[in-house]
């Protein structure tokens, strides 16, 4: 159903992995990655870091919290995001940081890349994350290369957009479904990613959920050290609607659950419009939908 690839196959353009790339992209909107530059006990690394993070003092949370920091770095609490105007917001806790550009940077002010906010503790966690953020890059561009070879586009066409990506690393954490959840209560609802790829690490526990072309969901899950992939809207647009933008929801359980999304988007000024369509620029699109997500940037705070 979702196709497994193995990233140095599609590196080396074998037959088998472009064909089941294709097909994952077209027509499911998901796939899943392993024998990647990250290992499991790199993202076991990750995880770890994001656990102590999430369990530890509230005063060390709070001090990062995004109702303070003003951009979307740093920690949010349940609450903090909805997803979908349908349901209630949703119940997980995040922390946020992305791409940093020099002070001189023409774009350095835009919220998009705004300052990283670190925590005190636990200690070593900026450079653990910051360590993982660097190779989780790596592999999307590459992946992203490989998924423009499977459906008949230039491997090349990517190389130049993502020179200051608009890339956001996450770390979720689901707590066990609360006894209060209704049904319209979610870890996170029924959404289709804003941007252009995300790869997904997790914990291994079940939970994620995609619909499928007939209306169904179905789970995914993957063990550290194999990636769950997923296409935006940003990509489906660029692609004109060549790639699927596929939703996905996490409606929790009895298992507390972790995972580390990385949002892999383009530069703030390239054009994701489709062929022979009006510009529309990356940051804009992106800067939409958060605004519509994020509770702290709707209410001014």
């Amino acid at each position: 159903m979702i196709p497994h690839i193995d990233a140095k196959a599609l590196s080396a353009r074998a037959p088998e992995a472009l064909s089941a790339t294709r097909h994952g992209a077209e027509e499911v909107g998901f796939l899943t990655l392993h024998n990647t530059a990250l290992d499991a006990e790199q993202v076991h690394a990750a995880l770890d870091a994001y656990r102590a993070f999430f369990k530890g003092d509230a005063a060390n949370k709070q001090a990062v919290n995004m109702d303070v920091t003003g951009s979307n770095r740093g920690w949010g609490g349940a609450g903090s995001e909805q997803v979908d105007p349908q349901a209630n917001p949703d119940y997980k806790e995040v922390f946020d940081c992305g791409v940093e550009l020099p002070a001189d940077d023409p774009f350095a002010r835009l919220p998009v890349y705004a300052p990283n906010q670190w925590p005190r503790e636990p200690a070593g966690f900026q450079t653990t994350i910051e360590t993982y953020f660097a190779q989780a890059r790596a592999i999307s561009l590459k992946l992203l290369q490989g998924i423009s070879a499977a459906i008949g586009a230039d491997p090349t066409f990517f190389a130049d957009k993502f020179t200051k990506p608009m890339a956001l690393l996450r770390g979720n954490y689901y707590p066990e479904r609360p006894a209060w959840a209704g049904d319209r209560d979610f870890g996170i609802a029924a959404h289709t990613d804003y941007g252009c790829l995300t790869l997904l690490a997790t914990d291994g526990q079940p939970g994620l959920e995609v619909q499928l072309r007939d209306g169904t969901w179905a789970p995914v899950q993957a063990d550290p050290g194999t990636f769950i992939i997923n296409f935006g809207e940003m990509l489906e647009m660029w692609t004109g609607g060549q790639v699927r933008a596929t939703p996905h929801r996490v409606i929790g359980g009895a298992q507390e659950r972790l995972s580390i999304p990385l949002f892999f988007n383009p530069a703030f000024d390239t054009n994701v419009a489709p062929p022979e369509a009006p510009p529309i620029e990356a940051g804009e699109h992106l800067s939409r939908r958060y605004m519509e997500t994020y509770s702290h940037l709707q209410d001014g705070s």
